[in-house]
């Protein structure tokens, strides 16, 4: 069994950071692929392409050419639209993805509009003014759809005013990642799964750098509609015999996931992974002395299950590092990147 290569760390930390501050809530993702698109770009031997829906498809040719297999993960994030302009000028929204309104309360964003303006504001509960309602109120004011809503930060007190600046029904918003990096942790919103597309990448750049192949022809899929799906049921060449999906692992009371590991998802609430897929890749994080976990998500799902849904017929795993707050302000740590990485050149690698 031969040695992985040496990942580039600030390479991982450098281009996940890129590609946080990067917008792209699912239907508007087209810059998060196209950064993602040019970070390949600088890699030799890769093929690319465009799906009619916009994800990401790389080809790289490994030491056996059939069968092949695929790697995938989702750049798309969880977001919001203009739902309605109200008569004081603020916007009601409609949720894409699935998270509590409380998980945005107070979150700034960007509103971008279908004439190429972009305009800041911030998300904020109807009666969100303590010295105006009392705390009673602001406390017990239910957080929905109907009492939430996007404070602009430019001069509106009305419908028409707001209509004045391009902002109409159907135009993105974005909340604002707030990227920090400390003591090897990494903060922000959407790290679900920019993470992940950041641990492929820099699995990779790690191949390239020591003009290795993988084993077998893979293919990268970056995905454009996961969080509201569909992401990987279509557009996944037929030649593929299994399918890894490296996504976010869940942290939270009752999972054995955390910060500091890779982790496999065995089971979430499309039922079971393939078992003997998942038994390799466990095989490999032993022989390899990998920090990793095994965990069961109940409340999640993937762009291997939209895969399988949709009728693919190959082996499908999930692996991914640990994320605590996923679908709010999340964090994970460098050593749960690595860790993660190195399971992803492991497979690439092996039989």
């Amino acid at each position: 069994m031969q040695q992985l290569p040496e990942i580039d760390r600030d390479f991982l930390v450098s281009f996940l950071t890129g590609l946080l501050n990067t917008p792209s809530p699912t239907g508007f993702a087209e810059k998060a692929v196209d950064y993602t698109a040019e970070a390949l770009a600088a890699f030799d031997g890769f093929v690319m392409e465009r799906t009619m829906k916009g994800a990401l498809l790389a080809t790289i040719s490994g030491e056996t050419p059939a069968p092949a297999r695929a790697l995938a993960a989702h750049a798309d994030t969880l977001g919001a639209m203009v739902k309605e302009i109200k008569p004081n000028g603020r916007l009601r929204l409609t949720q894409i993805g699935g998270y509590p309104w409380s998980a945005i309360e107070g979150e700034g964003c960007t509103v971008f509009t279908s004439s190429g303006w972009q305009v800041q504001g911030s998300i904020l509960v109807e009666s969100a003014s303590t010295h105006v309602h009392g705390s009673r109120v602001v406390d017990e004011t239910k957080r929905s759809d109907a009492n939430m809503e996007v404070r602009l930060d430019t001069r509106t007190t009305s419908e028409a005013e707001t209509r004045t600046l391009g902002i109409e029904v159907g135009d993105y918003i974005a909340f604002d990642p707030r990227v920090a990096v400390a003591e090897g942790y990494i903060r922000s919103r959407h790290l679900d799964n920019k993470a992940g597309v950041a641990c492929i990448l820099t699995a990779v750049k790690a191949l390239h750098d020591t003009n290795l192949k993988p084993h077998q022809k893979t293919y990268l899929f970056i995905s454009n509609y996961e969080e509201t799906g569909h992401g990987a049921a279509s557009n996944l060449p037929d030649d593929i015999n299994e399918l890894l999906v490296v996504d976010m692992a869940a942290v939270g009371e009752g999972q054995a996931s955390d910060e500091r590991s890779a982790s496999i998802c065995v089971k979430d609430s499309s039922g079971p992974y393939h078992h003997g897929l998942s038994q390799r890749l466990r095989k490999l994080a032993a022989d390899y002395q990998l920090t990793t976990r095994v965990d069961i998500y109940n409340y999640y799902g993937s762009d291997g299950s939209s895969y399988w849904r949709a009728g693919g017929d190959a082996a499908v795993a999930l692996i991914g590092p640990g994320i605590d707050a996923s679908h709010s302000y999340e964090r994970t740590h460098l050593d749960s990147l690595a860790a993660t990485t190195q399971w992803i050149l492991a497979y690439l690698l092996n039989e």
